[in-house]
């Protein structure tokens, strides 16, 4: 059994992981993960839709909305969990969605939170599924030494990422480029505010997001060089001077919190913060990650997570994911990071589509039970179906491909549609699309020669939907187990906040010791394995002739604006 160190006088931790919709934080016994408190927050200023615009990818977050839920959701933990526990939390560690930078002033503050910006979208979060810089993506992808830059990211840059945002921004906003002296993701401002900083400058960057977003590489000797960027563009020309050139893991503290949060929260004012990090990195940890299996955060997007020891993958990359990180996962090993832009909003978005009607009915009630019953009633009326070769396939781009080979200009279909398709056989056919999504990013860990042993189904869509978790593993032809825990982001926060706090030496002993194991495991039914591995290679094919489409049609425009 793992050491555990000091628990008597501090046996508590915190972890916060932010989502897309909603904050949710949970209070722990770090001796044994017995969750003492839990409390979600959702952001008001995102569920009325203000300062996004889907129709052209925009999605931005308000900082108050983050800072509002902070506060509730700990506040709550902890007059839930009473005084006396209150006194003995150690630490709080967050995480949250990413990549989701925001600009901010020389003392650290996002630009939002003035009053000449309180309402300008670009001095805001550009949250993670804003895909307003594909312009300023491809234009990386395409710069000289790119190939150089971007080895340990897959080859291929993203639209979702910190610089191309970065660039877009500097280019579409003259005010907020005057006023910007940084740039800083969501899950590396946060504890410096609980930290109380107040220099840009001192911002403690996590390796997880500088690593696998910001091009942060030791090989370099930190981030790219300014002529690189500055080739790119002149906007970007001593960018890099402002930023950072030493990262941290998660296990380490980013400080102590200050004086005024301790007060603002009714924490003492010992409580160590740790060093923030992705959402996804961060649940792999809380569900139990182990070795060459593929650790799937399933919620609206998916994010695929990997490690493997530094001295087995050696000098191999894998083409097309999302970078391999020495630490950003698990400290001692190389972290490696996939994932499909949508997945649970592939489902939303046809639910939202069926609920249409529901808007002219007056009872709420009604509507709120029709429209919670949606998915659960597809799902079940799905599984009956028969399956046939000829069914309506579909594919799940509808926000873009993550991985494999980012390409956010991407769309979705449906195809093999006729007067007999109904609800149930479109939902089926975005099941299909997206465990097909999944098995090819799978197929690409394997193909490069990193073999996937085994798969663990995190998150919402893995805990409530057994109808999409047998197809995935039909589709796959592997087992999947899933984790028992609701909330395997925020306590992998939590994990990280014990080490940090050195209540453990290592992240890994604190996950022997307050990981609460798997409930569930889904098998292949061999009978269904060959028709899928069919609709697989028709997938494929669709998959291939939608690309080859787009691509065409950027030629097109790019010849029509020349």
């Amino acid at each position: 059994m793992p050491e555990r160190k000091n628990l008597a006088g501090k046996a508590y931790v915190m972890g916060v992981d932010y989502g897309t919709d909603s904050v949710r934080t949970i209070l722990v016994n770090a001796a044994n993960g017995e969750e003492i408190a839990a409390s979600v927050f959702y952001y008001p200023r995102w569920k009325e839709g203000k300062y996004c615009n889907a129709a052209i990818n925009q999605f931005r977050q308000h900082p108050l909305d983050y800072v509002e839920g902070l506060e509730a959701t700990i506040k709550d933990c902890l007059q839930k969990a009473g005084k006396e526990i209150a006194q003995k939390v150690a630490a709080i560690s967050v995480d949250t969605t990413g990549s989701t930078p925001v600009a901010v002033d020389i003392t650290g503050t996002p630009l939002a939170l003035l009053p000449q910006f309180a309402e300008n979208p670009n001095a805001m979060f550009v949250l993670w599924k804003d895909h307003t810089a594909t312009k300023e993506a491809a234009e990386i992808n395409e710069a000289a030494d790119a190939d150089k830059f971007l080895q340990f990211v897959g080859g291929i840059y993203s639209s979702e990422w910190f610089w191309a945002k970065l660039l877009h921004i500097l280019r579409a906003d003259e005010a907020v480029r005057n006023a910007i002296d940084s740039w800083v993701e969501h899950c590396d401002w946060i504890p410096f505010l609980l930290t109380g900083g107040n220099d840009a400058k001192a911002v403690k960057r996590g390796v997880c997001s500088a690593g696998h977003k910001a091009l942060w590489a030791e090989a370099f000797g930190g981030l790219p060089s300014d002529d690189f960027f500055a080739n790119l563009d002149p906007l970007l020309k001593g960018f890099t001077q402002k930023l950072f050139t030493k990262t941290y893991t998660s296990a380490e503290a980013a400080g102590t919190i200050s004086k005024e949060w301790a007060e603002r929260l009714g924490l003492p004012e010992d409580v160590t913060i740790g060093v923030g990090a992705f959402d996804a990195h961060m649940g792999a940890v809380g569900g139990q990650i182990e070795p060459y299996h593929l650790s799937k955060v399933m919620g609206t997007s998916t994010c695929d997570m990997l490690v493997a020891p530094a001295n087995e993958v050696g000098d191999l990359l894998v083409r097309g994911i999302c970078g391999q990180v020495p630490g950003s996962v698990i400290p001692s090993m190389i972290g490696m990071e996939a994932g499909q832009s949508a997945f649970g909003d592939a489902y939303a978005w046809f639910k939202n589509l069926l609920s249409y009607p529901l808007q002219f009915i007056s009872d709420e009630k009604l509507k709120e039970e029709i429209s919670s019953k949606l998915i659960a009633n597809l799902s079940a009326d799905a599984a009956k179906l028969p399956l046939n070769q000829k069914d309506e396939l579909a594919l799940d781009w509808l926000n873009g491909r993550r991985t494999p080979d980012a390409n956010q200009l991407l769309k979705g279909a449906i195809v093999n549609l006729n007067l007999g398709t109904d609800a149930p056989r479109i939902f089926k056919a975005l099941v299909e699309a997206t465990c097909f999504g999944a098995k090819a990013i799978v197929d690409r860990f394997n193909e490069q020669g990193v073999g996937i042993k085994g798969l663990i189904g995190l998150g919402g869509v893995a805990k409530k939907s057994p109808y999409i978790m047998q197809v995935m593993a039909d589709v796959m032809d592997m087992p999947i187990r899933i984790h028992k825990s609701e909330q395997t982001c925020a306590i992998g926060a939590a994990m990280f906040a014990a080490t940090a706090a050195g209540l453990y030496e290592k992240v890994e002993d604190a996950m022997e010791v307050m990981g609460q194991g798997f409930d569930a495991e889904y098998h292949p039914n061999q009978e269904k394995v060959p028709y899928y591995k069919k609709r697989y290679e028709q997938y494929k094919k669709l998959g291939a002739f939608i690309e080859a489409q787009t691509s065409q049609k950027e030629v097109k425009s790019t010849i029509a604006v020349a």
